[in-house]
């Protein structure tokens, strides 16, 4: 359909700092008109003259959502096939673009994976980031223990130039699930992302009482590199009681002129492998906690909490079980998802349809905790899921209902919108989406999902 028209509704679109009651007119693909004070007559002839009409009456139409920080679907090479439910859970939430390749880790190489993405389309629009770990295993790291040497580096940076031209959006690091890792080899790759200002983002190197200096290390990136850096979930990382002192000190880098900036998914517990280095001895002391705030999320046990034998048992024998671990404070995600610089990122990912209920509820949980509730003007709340994000990832398209703009919309009912989705069912639809259209076409209509394959690959 090449012409859509919205009307009814109020439109919110921080990025023209435009809250209002207005109609919208989609033409082959793009916004081409806002339109603020449509005479009867004048919406008369466009609903005649348009091949979609929606009436928004009650609704908020915003820019589509867009996830700054999610985990890809995998992608089988061989047979030319995504497997998994992360794209579809992401747009079924109002997500119309996501970025994966976050924590340091692609699915594939990110130029097969997009070529594959524009072959067979996509639930959402998708970008990503060349990830760090998969550089390194790639050029021959495959110990996360131990240091790499200079060849290695040197691989790893040529390689990573590649995906950058490619259209890969920045580098992403996990330097925690890599403790090997040398500040050499993080400032190099750093150091691409600097002539086409892309984003450096980081899981950073501690959490709990080493975040701090997790911090610092992060911003010393921002500064050598001469880059944007992005701090991954920040709720996770410092939400153990440190997120007062932890934003001070980011606070404090921004205002000596470092752009970092942060992402935080709406939720007190977080989610990773058993045999991640987070659950390793010496880490997961810090928790100051004991194994049964451990759930298992798939596998012989899915649905279980840990005992100190189970924890042991999975590690060893079945270390890529996902977990969700219960050890946030909410009162401290509170604080990093208010901060100013902080936009929304879900951190989504998912084993077939097990995991953590952030890869299908974070949007639109973020909404209702903090829109609807009036802890935060909505359309501040909107920018942190919409021009934030497209304006720090250099998305000049995305994330603005401006004509010009792509036509990646996602229209909801404030009054009705929540999360459905829970630890022990993770994929449960979400209320109060009635329709995500992308590229002017309608993926999500009356909240049921209708097109799986509209997205396509974003690179810059």
């Amino acid at each position: 359909m090449s012409k859509v028209y919205i009307y009814g509704g109020l439109v919110v679109d921080p990025a023209q700092q435009l809250q209002q009651q207005a109609d919208l007119v989609c033409e082959n693909g793009k916004v081409s008109k806002v339109l603020l004070a449509p005479s009867a007559q004048q919406r008369s002839e466009w609903k005649q003259s348009a091949d979609l009409v929606i009436d928004a009456a009650g609704k908020i139409v915003s820019p589509g959502f867009i996830d700054i920080h999610m985990h890809e679907d995998p992608y089988d090479e061989a047979t030319d096939r995504f497997s998994g439910e992360i794209a579809q859970t992401m747009v079924r939430m109002g997500v119309t673009t996501a970025v994966g390749g976050n924590c340091g880790s692609n699915e594939a190489d990110p130029d097969v994976y997009l070529d594959a993405v524009d072959r067979h389309g996509m639930a959402v629009n998708l970008a990503l980031l060349a990830g760090h770990s998969t550089l390194r295993r790639s050029c021959g790291g495959t110990n996360k223990y131990a240091p790499v040497g200079d060849d290695v580096i040197e691989a790893m940076v040529q390689k990573g130039k590649a995906a950058l031209q490619a259209g890969c959006l920045g580098v992403s690091f996990g330097v925690k699930y890599i403790p090997g890792t040398r500040w050499e080899e993080i400032i190099a790759l750093a150091r691409l992302c600097r002539a086409e200002d892309k984003l450096v983002a980081s899981h950073v190197r501690a959490d709990v009482d080493g975040v701090f200096d997790s911090c610092r290390e992060l911003a010393e990136i921002g500064r050598q590199a001469g880059v944007k850096v992005q701090f991954s979930h920040v709720g996770s990382m410092g939400g153990y009681g440190q997120m007062p002192q932890l934003l001070a000190q980011i606070e404090g880098y921004r205002a000596e002129g470092i752009d970092l900036m942060c992402d935080c998914y709406p939720y007190d517990a977080f989610s990773t492998e058993i045999g991640a280095t987070t659950y390793d001895a010496e880490n997961f002391a810090m928790y100051r906690s004991d194994y049964s705030h451990i759930l298992l999320c798939d596998g012989p046990y899915a649905g279980q909490r840990c005992t100190e034998q189970l924890f042991h048992e999975m590690r060893s024998t079945r270390p890529d079980t996902m977990t969700v671990g219960y050890f946030m404070k909410q009162e401290d995600v509170d604080l990093a998802l208010l901060a100013p610089y902080t936009m929304l990122g879900s951190d989504g990912i998912l084993v077939g349809q097990q995991g953590h209920p952030r890869a299908a509820g974070a949007f639109p949980r973020f909404l209702h905790q903090y829109a609807a509730s009036g802890r935060l003007p909505l359309s501040d709340a909107i920018a942190k899921v919409t021009s934030m994000a497209a304006q720090r990832l250099g998305l000049t398209h995305k994330g603005s209902l401006k004509p010009g703009s792509d036509a990646d919309i996602t229209i909801f009912d404030l009054d009705t919108i929540k999360d459905q989705a829970t630890y022990t069912q993770p994929v449960l639809v979400p209320k109060g989406i009635d329709w995500v259209l992308i590229g002017g076409r309608p993926a999500v209509q009356n909240g049921v999902l209708v097109n799986a394959t509209l997205g396509r690959s974003v690179r810059r």
